[in-house]
C-alpha cells in the first residue's frame, strides 16, 4: 500500500525525503564495489554524523553528543516525561551496504519532520538516535544502558583507532562515561527500525516483521598449537599440524550446531595461520567460534559440546587447544507493548506482519535495559546484507517508516 492511499487516520511520512535522505547519506563512504565503507570512528563515520546532525538542526532539534560519542537529537512534548526514543546507527561494516543502520536513523529523522510539518506536538518528548560503533560490538548503547565496562576502550575498532580515541573523535568523553549512562525507566520506549538481513519475513508473504526478541551472542578466541617444520622434511606421521587440526575444528562445529534442533547458528568466520609460508608445516592457528541462540542455556550446550570436540581434535593430532570467550551479548525479549503498538500500526496500513526473532544483534537489546524495546523490520532483498549487493525496495522502505511512525503514536498515546 502506498502511502498517498493510507486511510485518513494513518498520517504519512514524506516517501521522497526520505529515499532522497538515504541516497544522500549513501555517498558519504561510498566503495567502488557500490557499496559503503563508514567503520567507525573513521573519516567517513565522522562526516555522516556531522550530516546526520544537520539534518536534525533542519528540523528544530535540539542536538547533542552524549559523553558516549552517540548523537541525539531531541523534540519536546507537551509533558516533562521520559522520552520515546527512536534510531539505530550509521557506522557500518566496510564495503557494506547503505540500508543497515541508516534507514533506521533517517526514518526516525523523517518522523520527527512529520510531526514537525503537521504542527503536532506529542505528550512524550521524542529523541532521534544515532549511536556509534553498533558494527564494532553493540558499543554506543552499550554505554547508554550502563553495559560499557571502561577496560575496552583499549580495544582496536575496524578503522584502526582504539574505541577510547574513537569516542574522542565523535565529540565524547571517554574519561566520564558515566554521564552517558541512562538509568531504567528514564526513557519511555525505545523502537527501532531496521532491515532484517534474511529472508523470513519475504518467505512468510509479509512487509512488516514484528520482532519478538534478539538473540543472545557470544564470541571465543580459539588457538591451536603444534609444532612448526619443514614441509618436505618431515614425515606424515611425524606432524603436529596446527591446521589440520584448525579444519577439523571447523567440521566439527558445523557437525554439532547442525545435529541439535532449533533455530541456533554457529560460525567459524575468521582464520590466521602461522607462521604463513607455503613450505612449512603450519605451528600455530587463531581462528574465531561464534555462537548465537535466543537463549542462554542453549549456547551453553552448544559450547561444552564444540569444547569437547577440540579437546578431542586436539589430542589425535598431537596439538594443544584454548578457547578464550572475548564477546557475550544476553539475549533480550522485546516489550509486548512495543510489539503491539507496531503490529497495530502496520495493520491500520493494510500491512502483512510476521512475528520472528532477529538472529542479528542490534542496539535494542541494550535500550531494553532502561526501558520497553522494541523493533521494526522490513524484508532485505534475497536476504542479502553487509554487502554492496545489500537491497531494500523503496515500498518497504516507506512501509517501514510509516509504520515507526504509527508505532511512536500508539505508544505516546498508550505508554
Amino acid at each position: 500500500m502506498s502511502s498517498e492511499t493510507q486511510t485518513s487516520h494513518s498520517p504519512a511520512i514524506d516517501s521522497r525525503r526520505l529515499l532522497a535522505d538515504l541516497k544522500a547519506l549513501a555517498r558519504i563512504g561510498a566503495t567502488a564495489a557500490g557499496g559503503v565503507s563508514r567503520p567507525a570512528y573513521s573519516d567517513a563515520d565522522i562526516a555522516a554524523r556531522e550530516a546526520v546532525r544537520d539534518l536534525m538542526r533542519d528540523a528544530g532539534l535540539e542536538v547533542r553528543v552524549d559523553a558516549g560519542g552517540n548523537t541525539f537529537g531531541s523534540m519536546r512534548g507537551r509533558m516533562d516525561a521520559p522520552p520515546i526514543v527512536i534510531g539505530s546507527h550509521t557506522d557500518t561494516v566496510p564495503d557494506g551496504g547503505r540500508f543497515d543502520g541508516a534507514l533506521g536513523v533517517l526514518a526516525a529523522m523523517e518522523v520527527a519532520r512529520t510531526l514537525r510539518d503537521r504542527g503536532e506536538t506529542i505528550t512524550h518528548p521524542l529523541e532521534v538516535v544515532d549511536f556509534q560503533n553498533e558494527e564494532g560490538g553493540l558499543i554506543g548503547s552499550k554505554i547508554v544502558s550502563g553495559r560499557f565496562t571502561a577496560d575496552a576502550l583499549s580495544l582496536v575498532a575496524t578503522s584502526g583507532r582504539t574505541i577510547g580515541d574513537g569516542i574522542r573523535r565523535l565529540g565524547g568523553d571517554p574519561e566520564h562515561l558515566e554521564r552517558a549512562v541512562r538509568r531504567p525507566g528514564s526513557i519511555a520506549a525505545y523502537v527501532e527500525l531496521h532491515i532484517e538481513q534474511g529472508m523470513i519475513i519475504e518467505r512468510a508473504g509479509a512487509q512488516i516483521g514484528v520482532v519478538e526478541g534478539l538473540v543472545a551472542i557470544r564470541y571465543w578466541d580459539v588457538t591451536f598449537e603444534g609444532v612448526a617444520s619443514h614441509a618436505g622434511t618431515t614425515a606424515m606421521t611425524d606432524r603436529r599440524d596446527a591446521l589440520l587440526a584448525a579444519a577439523r575444528f571447523v567440521d566439527a562445529v558445523n557437525t554439532v550446531v547442525t545435529s541439535t534442533p532449533g533455530r541456533h547458528v554457529g560460525t567459524v568466520g575468521k582464520l590466521a595461520v602461522f607462521p604463513g609460508g607455503a613450505n612449512v608445516i603450519p605451528g600455530k592457528v587463531v581462528l574465531t567460534l561464534e555462537l548465537r541462540d535466543q537463549f542462554d542455556d542453549v549456547i551453553e550446550t552448544l559450547f561444552e559440546r564444540i569444547e569437547r570436540e577440540a579437546k578431542r581434535v586436539a589430542n589425535g593430532t598431537g596439538t594443544r587447544v584454548t578457547m578464550i570467550p572475548t564477546l557475550r551479548n544476553a539475549p533480550s525479549p522485546t516489550d509486548p507493548r512495543v510489539r503491539e503498538a507496531v503490529a497495530r500500526a502496520a495493520e491500520d496500513l493494510g500491512l502483512k506482519t510476521h512475528a520472528m526473532v532477529s538472529g542479528a544483534g542490534h542496539d535494542a537489546q541494550n535500550m531494553a535495559a532502561i526501558g520497553p524495546a522494541g523493533m521494526v523490520f522490513v524484508p532485505s532483498v534475497n536476504g542479502i546484507s553487509h554487502s554492496p549487493a545489500e537491497q531494500t525496495e523503496d515500498q518497504d522502505v516507506i512501509n517501514g517508516a510509516n509504520v515507526l511512525l504509527g508505532a511512536v503514536l500508539r505508544l505516546d498515546a498508550t505508554l
